[in-house]
């Protein structure tokens, strides 16, 4: 058999493409790569062809359409909602001034960032990244004097308003069901764990203060 008949495997083509096997699943299911089913239902790809796509798909192209690039259109549709106003709306952010709006319009970037990175790395390191990431949004609240309660708030803005970016980023990108449940998972996941950090810590810096 010539060699660029061969058929390839789910992770085979993604080696070849040098990107994530997730990545590859991706873009079998929105129909953006060759793809072949088996009777049995396993995904199966020509090596000529996945060439050939590789050779006529741009790099941009494909990033847009991995899961990588697909959050950073989440990021830029959460910075445009949160450019629009909505954060002007919220009690605790009226209770702040000028300097601490800045450094929680900041924050946000690492919560965002955090996602990123848990989604390019397929969740490794999770624990500690949400760890830090709470750890930060409980002590910038106390800085702040913001309440046990508002510390919450602030974070569930955020987490809401990245969630709400990532139904319609996902939606517009037609991306299938199941796939889109999978990333609501990971994000529900990843920042429950953010929250749990983020009371524990406050509750641990309101004691060692007393």
């Amino acid at each position: 058999m010539n060699m660029t008949d061969e058929w390839l495997s789910l992770s085979d083509a993604a080696k070849l493409l040098g990107v994530h096997p997730s990545t590859v699943r991706l873009w079998s299911d929105k129909g953006a790569i060759p793809v072949h089913k088996t009777q049995g239902g396993h995904r199966r790809y020509k090596r000529s062809e996945i060439l050939l796509w590789a050779e006529t798909n741009s790099k941009s192209q494909t990033e847009a359409l991995a899961p990588e690039g697909m959050m950073n259109e989440v990021v830029k549709n959460v910075r445009m909602q949160i450019s629009e106003g909505r954060l002007q709306a919220e009690s605790w952010y009226q209770k702040l001034d000028e300097d601490a709006r800045a450094q929680y319009r900041m924050s946000a970037r690492s919560l965002f960032q955090g996602m990123m990175t848990y989604v390019a790395t397929n969740g490794e390191e999770a624990a500690t990244e949400a760890y830090a990431i709470g750890y930060e949004y409980a002590s910038r609240a106390r800085r702040y004097q913001l309440s046990y309660v508002d510390a919450a708030r602030a974070f569930l803005f955020f987490r809401d308003t990245l969630v709400e970016s990532v139904v319609k980023v996902y939606s517009e990108a037609n991306v299938p069901p199941k796939r889109a449940t999978e990333m609501y998972t990971k994000i529900h996941t990843f920042t429950d764990d953010i929250l749990i950090s983020l009371l524990e810590t406050y509750r641990k810096l309101e004691h060692a203060n007393h």
